[in-house]
């Protein structure tokens, strides 16, 4: 079942290049493409250009206790100009994680707080009619920031929402006759409060999909809520985070995650990952009737780059197996909706990507 499920893998364990009897289990990399030199060079750009990673971490861990799984996908975010969906309980450092962050990297941060009566002129600004000289002057809107925490967004109904994913989408906001590009780099972390639906306007999933990842926030651990307890439990102003790292230095770690290496092997593995989350071949895997629709190619490109982003915050000049495996949730629940029959019976997009990983070979 599961080669009829993955055809592209069982073609590559009968590759001549393959060692047989390997199965799923392969030999090192293949370096032949690249000579020892550029494989030199890519791991000396990779240190330099990561130095600062652990500091941000250090100091992010000054003021923020655990949520160090949100602090990597913002990270991944940073590296890969993408954006986060954020789904969880109020009170769980959502609006402090991304202050924090923009005090370490010296970056402008705005709050957004969606209610039912917005109007986009709030988000993206408006033309101004000035009474001296009988002309129009642009107010920018708080969209011009570096980074953007957008508040329980499904608050705000459709034309408000557009308005900002279309500014996720374009980088850019037009205000009459001008376009405005927006600052880089530029982050949206929109939040979902999955407790309440009345008076909310859910997103379409045509318009979740422009979210890169979806990341579900739980609670602290014990150990975690005593250091909370110990941290916050008082009255006197908040530590300040220092500045640790500039803008510019995160564009330039851009351009170094997009030259990481990826093998062969692990770019059909992520295309299988994505396939078998279509209903044709999600059949193949034993799910048939649970999905209703799988990832888009925008998925695959996602997967691609945040593992590419995963390698360099682990400070690697190439891509592995477990990078893609380790993004691949939060790359795809947002992306795979179940059937009726699915949500019956209790099944989620979470377990169906789960048991796709988990049944598809590794290379």
């Amino acid at each position: 079942m599961n080669q009829k499920a993955a055809p592209p893998l069982g073609e590559r364990a009968l590759d001549p290049k393959s060692q047989p009897g390997q199965g799923a289990i392969s030999e090192p990399r293949v370096v032949s493409p690249r000579s020892v030199s550029e494989m030199r060079a890519s791991r000396e750009m990779v240190t330099e250009n990561s130095d600062w990673i652990r500091p941000l971490r250090e100091e992010m861990g000054r003021v923020i206790v655990g949520q160090t799984h949100l602090l990597d996908r913002l990270l991944i975010a940073l590296l890969t100009n993408g954006h986060v969906l954020l789904e969880g309980v109020p009170g769980l450092a959502k609006t402090l994680t991304l202050k924090t962050l923009a005090h370490c990297i010296s970056l402008r941060f705005k709050r957004l707080q969606f209610t039912p009566d917005m109007l986009p002129a709030d988000i993206v600004g408006t033309m101004i009619y000035s009474p001296q000289d009988g002309a129009f002057r642009t107010k920018q809107g708080p969209i011009f920031s570096n980074l953007i925490l957008a508040d329980e967004i499904n608050r705000a109904p459709a034309k408000v929402q557009s308005a900002l994913l279309e500014a996720m989408q374009e980088r850019q906001v037009t205000l009459g006759d001008e376009t405005y590009p927006l600052p880089a780099p530029f982050l949206v972390l929109a939040t979902q409060n999955p407790l309440e639906q009345e008076g909310t306007y859910p997103l379409p999933e045509a318009q979740v999909d422009r979210f890169m990842m979806k990341v579900i926030v739980d609670y602290p651990t014990r150990t975690e809520e005593r250091a909370i307890l110990d941290a916050m439990a008082t009255t006197e102003p908040m530590i300040v985070p220092r500045t640790v790292v500039s803008a510019s230095h995160v564009i330039e770690a851009r351009h170094v995650v997009n030259t990481l290496f990826v093998d062969d092997k692990v770019r059909d593995y992520i295309v299988d990952i994505v396939l078998a989350t279509r209903p044709p071949i999600a059949a193949g895997l034993k799910l048939d009737g649970y999905v209703q629709t799988g990832a888009s190619p925008r998925a695959t490109i996602a997967l691609t780059l945040a593992a590419r982003a995963m390698a360099f915050l682990n400070g690697r000049h190439f891509v592995t197996p477990q990078d893609v495996k380790t993004v691949a949730m939060d790359v795809l629940r947002h992306r795979v909706s179940v059937t009726y029959e699915a949500e019956a019976e209790n099944v989620t997009p979470e377990n169906i990507i789960e048991k796709i990983l988990n049944m598809l070979p590794v290379p």
